[in-house]
């Protein structure tokens, strides 16, 4: 597996390796800055490429200018950093090779990862998984606007997936969009971002003693619409997770909390003991519109409802599901409204969350995982 991540708080890839290794795989990760002294679990081992990301944290307010170099700047900087990555990885990749031998299936999680992925799996004759956490052409663009970058990505995206063995994605927008877009690629399998089955099932707070917003914090995540509605929303509002800190400088939290990123199960605690979550993001862009969030299923693995964006695929999955209220992205006001909603019929939230869970849990998602490798095998 390839991932230009710190491996070891990225949910999905350990959910994935794990699931590979219960079903008699082995697993080796090449992560980008992975902590030191993470220990992967077992029948996994990670290797590490690249720099970590600089520190998250508020600082000082940037100068206009330094704000204008920034925006301007931060493509061709993540651009040689993603190089750097790529060649390190080739060279991490191909020693672990030479001690035991290639890897029977590249997996390559998201584009950042999938032109080494491509190149790895030609030299060894086997196999290629491209596994796209997002609708990648249809992202967020942060700093300067690089059209002609991104529209070589899409044509080497295009190409690059047309020659993977099969795809993988979070979820049916995403994959129908797919689909529409690259009809010559292989079949595309959905396997959403869910967690497991909990077994200490913790009770929640009911009547809910406050909202928890728990995941990046940076722009087109209506944190805006978060921090104007905080004052009149009941009870505590706290945003929690890894920070832009460009972003986090210019931002006024209103009534609400904000807390850097903290380990899964302080952020477990803080959910059950507020009894609701918000799960918000923009309806600004594509990716957006088709995105089923980690947070979603996070909050229903702990039996938690929600208030969330009434975009796409999201505010569609709260309503099929049960699983909360809903309110119209970028209205404050409405956003009060759903949480007092939701704080009115709360209990009744709560019975839907967990008639839910079956259907929403990693145990099913992991059973796809392990049956399209069962069919490369078998390829």
């Amino acid at each position: 597996m390839l991932v230009w991540t710190g491996v070891a708080t990225d949910t999905r890839v350990l959910r994935e390796a794990r699931a590979l290794v219960a079903a008699g795989h082995t697993v080796h990760v090449v992560g980008r800055g992975v902590p030191d002294g993470f220990v992967p679990p077992g029948g996994v081992t990670v290797a590490s490429a690249g720099r970590p990301p600089a520190a998250q944290t508020r600082g000082r307010d940037l100068t206009a200018p330094e704000r204008v170099a920034r925006w301007a700047l931060l493509p061709v900087h993540v651009g040689r950093r993603l190089a750097a990555w790529h060649a390190q990885t080739e060279a991490l990749a191909r020693r672990w090779a030479a001690a035991g031998g290639p890897a029977d299936v590249v997996h390559a999680h998201d584009f950042t990862a999938l032109p080494v992925g491509a190149r790895l799996a030609e030299e060894w004759g086997v196999p290629l998984v491209y596994d796209t956490h997002e609708y990648w052409v249809g992202r967020p663009v942060e700093g300067r606007p690089a059209p002609l970058r991104r529209r070589r990505e899409a044509r080497l995206e295009a190409a690059l997936g047309a020659r993977a063995a099969a795809v993988v994605t979070v979820g049916e927008g995403v994959a129908r969009a797919l689909r529409a877009d690259h009809p010559g690629w292989p079949e595309v399998v959905v396997v959403h971002n869910t967690f497991p089955t909990r077994a200490d099932d913790a009770p929640v707070a009911s009547p809910p003693r406050g909202f928890v917003y728990a995941g990046r914090l940076a722009a087109d995540r209506e944190l805006e619409v978060i921090a104007a509605a905080s004052a009149d929303i009941p009870g505590e509002v706290l945003v929690r997770g890894p920070a832009d800190a460009e972003w986090l400088s210019r931002f006024d939290p209103g009534r609400a909390r904000v807390e850097p990123a903290a380990p899964l199960e302080v952020v477990d605690a803080e959910l059950v003991a507020a009894g609701a979550a918000l799960v918000t993001h923009s309806d600004r862009w594509p990716n957006h519109r088709l995105a089923m969030p980690n947070k979603l299923f996070h909050a229903v693995s702990l039996g938690v409802p929600v208030v969330a964006t009434d975009v796409g695929e999201l505010g569609a999955a709260v309503r099929r599901h049960g699983l909360g209220t809903t309110y119209r992205p970028g209205d404050a006001a409405d956003l009060v409204r759903a949480c007092r909603e939701l704080a009115a019929g709360h209990a009744e939230a709560v019975a839907r969350v967990r008639a839910a869970r079956a259907a929403l849990s990693w145990e099913h998602d992991a059973d796809v995982l392990v049956g399209l490798y069962g069919r490369l095998g078998a390829g």
